[in-house]
């Protein structure tokens, strides 16, 4: 079976307020948030990985210029995380696409292991919305199937991209893992203080 195309959208715009400071920069396994998320992205089997950025776009870019030619800069990125997904929907070629993964800044415990299970199951299933899950709890990254394209672009702001989720609750498959880091949002300089510093994955 031939794999689907899916391309990974990492979604790094936010105004990090409750961190106080960038998360995309935050140092991370021996490099950065950024970096760590968008090297797994990059050598897994996804089609290709864009990043969005929005906030401190600037100085994440004079952080890491390697980056450049993969970013998007999302200009309204105060309209909130969907309004950064479909910044990234609408610069994609869909010609042929079959998904997107939506990979968030604030939950770096990817690797690409994961996004190659996410990618084989939505592969081999015809469901249009493939989660992560621990003990029965929905993580991240998550997969949207290319026919739910129009329907994230028009969903309402304030709703979020979760609006869509609900709607097609039905078709959405759930792939268990043995990984609570699908489960961890580091938001706060608590948490990462938790699940980075204190386990030496700084």
């Amino acid at each position: 079976m031939k794999t689907k195309k899916v391309v990974g959208l990492i979604l790094a715009a936010g105004k990090s307020e409750r961190m106080g400071r960038p998360k995309p920069l935050l140092p991370f396994r021996g490099s950065c948030f950024l970096t760590h998320v968008l090297t797994e992205a990059s050598c897994s089997k996804l089609t290709e990985v864009k990043v969005v950025l929005g906030h401190h776009a600037k100085a994440i870019l004079q952080a890491l210029p390697e980056i450049e030619p993969k970013t998007l800069v999302h200009s309204d990125y105060e309209y909130g995380q969907l309004s950064s997904l479909q910044c990234g929907l609408k610069h994609l070629t869909s010609a042929g696409l079959d998904g997107v993964m939506v990979l968030l800044i604030d939950h770096p415990m990817v690797h690409r292991d994961l996004v190659n299970r996410l990618i084989e199951t939505f592969t081999q299933n015809d469901s249009s919305i493939v989660i992560p899950s621990f003990e029965h709890r929905r993580g991240h990254p998550m997969i949207f199937g290319a026919d739910l394209f129009n329907e994230l672009l028009a969903a309402p702001l304030d709703q979020g991209a979760v609006s869509v989720v609900r709607k097609h609750s039905h078709e959405i498959l759930h792939l268990e893992v043995d990984e609570p880091g699908v489960l961890v949002d580091i938001d706060t300089p608590e948490a990462y203080e938790k699940h980075v510093v204190q386990l030496g994955q700084t």
